[in-house]
């Protein structure tokens, strides 16, 4: 073999492994990307970064505090036909307490509706402090239509709130519940409808499961 086609045979070999290292950091750059915002979740519900919340392991706190306070109740929609509110607006209770509040949805839409409730609480560097006991976030619920559900939540504000400096003298918490909707996995289309079977379906009856 020839020097000039040896070189030629090495600047061949040295491309694939170029571009081979080029596809595995592109595919790792993706599945980064798709697993960032389930850690991150992860994150921010095992320290309470960014508002969010604690599920508690234990349903009472084991000492009440003879100290009160507000949490205030909060409910948004983001794309769901629901109607969705607290039962409740604020609650006054003693730190430590263990109380539980309600949410209240109903399905305004003609066909049944999933949806799933995202959560934080305000101020931020409280949401290690407030355990909840029980929730309906992270959770896919379906309403019929017309139909109206009870979401109860069973909570506590976590008596070592009192020994951060900056929530020492906090007096309020709001929790806020965001509603949004959980789209079904639409079927591949046929590149031919079906005979006598077709029917025009608007983006907001695909994107609601219709």
């Amino acid at each position: 073999m020839s020097v000039e086609t040896s070189k030629k045979a090495a600047g061949k070999n040295g491309n694939v492994i170029v571009a081979a290292v080029c596809l595995a950091f592109f595919t790792g750059m993706i599945g980064m990307a798709y697993a960032a915002v389930p850690l991150y979740k992860m994150f921010c519900q095992a320290t309470g970064y960014g508002g969010t919340t604690q599920r508690a392991e234990k349903q009472y706190a084991g000492r009440v505090l003879d100290r009160e306070i507000t949490v205030r109740f909060d409910a948004n929609i983001a794309g769901v036909p629901w109607e969705f509110q607290p039962v409740q607006r604020s609650m006054t209770m003693k730190i430590g307490e263990t109380v539980q509040a309600h949410y209240q949805a109903t399905n305004k839409f003609d066909r049944p509706v999933t949806g799933r409730a995202t959560f934080n609480v305000q101020p931020e560097l409280a949401g290690p402090y407030f355990n909840k006991v029980e929730c309906f976030c992270f959770t896919d619920t379906t309403l019929k239509p017309g139909e109206t559900l009870d979401m109860p939540v069973l909570f506590y504000v976590d008596p070592d709130i009192v020994n951060v400096p900056e929530l020492k003298d906090v007096k309020t918490i709001t929790l806020s519940y965001t509603m949004f909707p959980v789209e079904k996995a639409k079927p591949v289309a046929s590149s031919e409808p079906a005979k006598g079977n077709s029917k025009t379906i608007s983006n907001t009856e695909a994107n609601l499961g219709g």
